[in-house]
């Protein structure tokens, strides 16, 4: 029963990247740590397929829409793709395990990494939770003006928290590109997936080779995503995505409260 509830599961986060264009990696992990019953290590990686493929998919629908700018993801990634990639292949594996001792405490790295993960879903919830009031502009003619020296600072940032974690880092893409590019919100989404899915799966390279991949499951369980993220494009024509965000946002910050319980308590 638990294993169909983290295959139906799956469905869920491509309808969160369909539908706010953020938020698969959140529910990923924990997915396929509590669900499936998958290793930390393991589902870090994992997501980064399950996301970067979903994501992938779901920015075709925006380029044809001409809602993507390959500029402002190129100055973006570059940065990212580093961190990332090296993440994996370096500093991951190097992680000691146990992390550390403190007295009786022993802080092992599956329970560090998801201590981790939990406090990436805190930042998220409240990045979600928080109205916007820049939100409404939607004008998608306006002049893209870069920071180049912040965007990319941006961009290391994101892909070393995506290699620890495997999260896509879509609320931090988001709100990077929108203050720092000035490109209107649904601009920043489509290119939020294109950078979302180039640098995940670039890092689930990183894990080739480190990780044994059951392909037989990770293909059913992408396959899943990608269907959901059809279903939840389809839904944004009925549902508001920043009334969406918001409900998404306390749902996220409940998980990460349960997985600091779980793993601390």
């Amino acid at each position: 029963m638990v294993s169909i509830l983290g295959y139906l599961s799956s469905v869920l986060i491509g309808v969160s990247l369909g539908l706010i264009g953020g938020g698969g990696s959140i529910l990923t992990v924990p997915v396929l740590v509590y669900l499936i019953g998958l290793n930390p290590v393991l589902s870090t990686a994992y997501s980064l397929f399950v996301v970067g493929t979903t994501s992938l998919v779901g920015s075709f629908t925006y380029m044809k829409k001409r809602l993507v700018n390959y500029r402002a993801a190129l100055v973006f990634a570059v940065p990212s793709f580093v961190t990332v990639f090296l993440t994996r292949k370096f500093i991951v594996p190097a992680i000691p395990d146990p992390v550390f001792t403190l007295g009786d405490f022993t802080l092992q790295k599956g329970a560090g990494i998801m201590g981790l993960f939990a406090l990436i879903m805190l930042a998220a919830a409240f990045s979600m939770i928080r109205q916007r009031k820049d939100a409404s502009d939607e004008s998608e003619s306006s002049e893209v003006s870069f920071n180049l020296p912040l965007i990319a600072l941006e961009g290391a940032a994101v892909g070393l928290l995506t290699g620890l974690v495997g999260a896509g880092g879509g609320f931090l893409i988001i709100p990077a590109l929108v203050l720092l590019a000035k490109i209107p919100m649904k601009m920043a989404v489509g290119t939020s997936l294109l950078i979302i899915a180039a640098k995940s799966l670039i890092g689930f390279l990183g894990d080739l080779g480190q990780q044994a991949i059951d392909w037989h499951f990770l293909t059913v369980f992408t396959l899943l995503s990608i269907s959901g993220i059809f279903l939840g494009s389809y839904l944004t024509r009925f549902i508001s995505g920043e009334k969406l965000k918001r409900v998404f946002g306390w749902f996220v910050l409940g998980m990460a409260a349960v997985i600091l319980w779980k793993e601390f308590y």
